[in-house]
């Protein structure tokens, strides 16, 4: 999407000092105009009619109305890219996952404590949510199920044992709901999967066990030393980088520093080359939706050590920036939505398996390269 002057953003939140401090920062920002600021929704909407806003960030706790009831008439009326501000309560990390079901693009964290540092660094991450909100697309329409990628009911009736395979997975602005779609289609015995979803520390504990109600998998954020098992996925703390050790079928997770990496903390990439290290030709990574290039160094890494990768479609992302730089780098061996990952990665594992059986097996790859699945 190409646009003509700054994204012109609303910020809806019922604390004056955060409106007004967001107004500051984001301010500075050349590509951003702020075009007002509002106490609760109703004041929200007098703004939207006069200034139409490009981006609207959203509180969720305000006076008069909520901010998950106000994004439901938003989506009805004026279906702009929304950026939930919430605290990291458990219950206001449940319901930013909600709005983010209902259609918000991203969240970003209140600080725990305030003064004028903490709120700044508030305002440095929304400029770059900001920036990925502006371009983002609708999420696509859901996938006929006769148009999927069949996935068996279960792995080892099929002949492959999933603990001596690893997936990871790696995803940003739209990717919670990817994450979802995903993991909505895999068996209970899929291999052990490794997740880094880009998402504020508090939140993710709330989004593994939302995943966990979609999922035939069990999916809970991880803990350091964690064994990765068959039948389980693990979803990256935020705040915390996460890697992959160990040996094939005794894989663990490990807790690395809170520094970014590329910007993120967790960073895909962190998690990508540690999976290269322990699994290698055996592991499986996967590229979603996001803004940046995060995970595309490492989705190409993972393709030169002989693993599957896969990344995602773009007309299937909510932002094809990931995907895409990882696509154009020649780190993606499929390119499928959602849904189709789990039938892709059974078929290309199937595959490997009966070449690895042939007498004289054809050369990696002589296949895998063609027709990849929009």
């Amino acid at each position: 999407m190409t646009r003509k002057g700054p994204t012109k953003v609303l910020i809806v939140d019922d604390s004056a000092v955060i409106r007004s401090t967001l107004a500051r920062v984001l301010s500075k920002e050349s590509d951003i105009e702020v075009v007002g600021g509002a106490c609760d929704p109703f004041e929200a909407r007098e703004i939207i009619i006069s200034s139409r806003p490009d981006v609207i960030i959203l509180d969720i706790e305000m006076p008069r109305m909520d901010g998950i009831t106000f994004l439901g008439k938003l989506r009805e009326h004026y279906p702009v890219p929304v950026i939930m501000c919430s605290g990291v309560a458990p219950a206001n990390s449940a319901a930013a996952l909600r709005a983010i079901e209902l259609g918000a693009i991203d969240i970003v964290a209140k600080p725990s404590r305030g003064g004028s540092e903490n709120l700044r660094r508030l305002g440095e991450e929304l400029a770059d949510k900001i920036r990925a909100a502006a371009i983002a697309m609708s999420p696509p329409p859901p996938i006929p199920a006769h148009a999927r990628r069949g996935t068996p009911q279960s792995f080892r009736e099929c002949g492959i044992d999933p603990d001596q395979f690893l997936v990871v997975i790696g995803a940003s602005t739209g990717g919670t709901e990817a994450i979802k779609d995903l993991l909505s289609h895999v068996p209970a015995d899929f291999p052990p999967i490794a997740i880094v979803q880009h998402m504020p520390q508090g939140f993710t504990r709330s989004f593994a066990e939302r995943l966990d109600g979609f999922s035939a998998m069990t999916v809970s954020e991880a803990t350091d030393g964690e064994t990765l098992r068959a039948g389980h996925a693990v979803v990256a703390p935020g705040g915390t980088q996460m890697a992959v050790t160990g040996t094939r079928g005794h894989w663990r997770v490990v807790y690395g520093s809170n520094e970014p990496f590329n910007r993120h903390c967790p960073s895909v990439d962190v998690l990508f080359d540690s999976a290269v290290k322990c699994a290698g030709k055996i592991a499986v990574g996967v590229l979603l939706t996001g803004m940046g290039a995060d995970g595309a160094n490492g989705l190409c890494t993972l393709r030169r050590s002989g693993a599957i990768t896969v990344a995602q479609s773009a007309k299937s992302c909510v932002v094809y920036g990931m995907p895409k730089v990882a696509i154009e780098m020649g780190g993606a061996e499929h390119i499928a939505a959602p849904p189709d990952v789990p039938g892709i990665i059974f078929v290309a594992l199937a595959h490997r398996l009966r070449a690895a059986r042939k007498p004289t097996a054809a050369p990696r790859g002589a296949r895998l390269d063609r027709a990849p699945v929009e």
